[in-house]
């Protein structure tokens, strides 16, 4: 569905603490997605997991190297609230967000009552965004998401905000959707997650793929790693 092949992402940065001023963000990341399969991506804070994604979704142009998506498939970022307009109702928000993910403007508007009913949001559906809580922002932007249809979601630590009975509602909408024929690329922190959503997952370390293969294995390898350096 998607391929990754010698990725790399640098930019200009002030900071003398990077290579000649030169941030490397990725270095050579070269990745496969499957058809119907869920691909984790896991590492620590800073990584490359979230640009990971924004090359995958086409939000961000490699340095090098190429990103090749199956002609006549759509890939589309679930991150929370990503291009909400502050002074637009959630129901406008729910329908821009479905149509810049390829919806018609007649197919969106048939999600919206179904994105207020699952986001319950009520009668905050038609206040602006600028007076939501983040937990209803959190809420509005993962169910315009999961309410809308693409061949390729890409999902960024959507199931670790909001309140405890929302991110229960959430993760089993998520299983749902990754238990039919969705084909998702899920990263997170949490080992529970990726484990229990997760065909095949892949380590991230300092912008490198570290290893990559059965979800297990590799979660294990990440966690030996995690414990050394903690005694260091």
């Amino acid at each position: 569905m998607l391929e990754l092949d010698q990725v790399t992402l640098n930019y200009q940065s002030s900071k003398g603490t990077f290579d000649d001023g030169v941030h490397h963000v990725l270095d050579r990341v070269s990745l496969q997605l499957y058809e119907n399969e869920t691909l984790g991506i896991i590492g620590r804070n800073g990584v490359g997991k979230t640009t990971t994604l924004r090359i995958m979704a086409g939000i961000l142009a490699p340095t090098s190297g190429s990103v090749s998506i199956r002609p006549g498939k759509t890939a589309s970022l679930l991150s929370l609230g990503l291009g909400f307009k502050n002074d637009l109702s959630g129901r406008d928000n729910a329908m821009l967000a479905a149509m810049l993910q390829g919806a018609s403007k007649k197919l969106a508007k048939t999600y919206l009552e179904s994105i207020k009913e699952f986001s319950e949001l009520g009668d905050s559906f038609e206040e602006p965004v600028k007076t939501y809580s983040s937990g209803m922002r959190s809420r509005l932007g993962f169910t315009t998401a999961l309410m809308t249809h693409v061949d390729i979601l890409l999902i960024d630590e959507v199931l670790s905000v909001g309140d405890a009975q929302f991110k229960q509602k959430a993760q089993a909408a998520m299983k749902e959707r990754i238990q039919g024929e969705q084909t998702v690329v899920f990263v997170s922190h949490s080992d529970a997650q990726i484990q229990s959503l997760c065909d095949r997952v892949i380590w991230l370390e300092s912008g490198k793929v570290c290893a990559q293969g059965e979800v297990g294995s590799v979660l294990q390898e990440y966690r030996e790693s995690i414990n050394r350096a903690s005694l260091a």
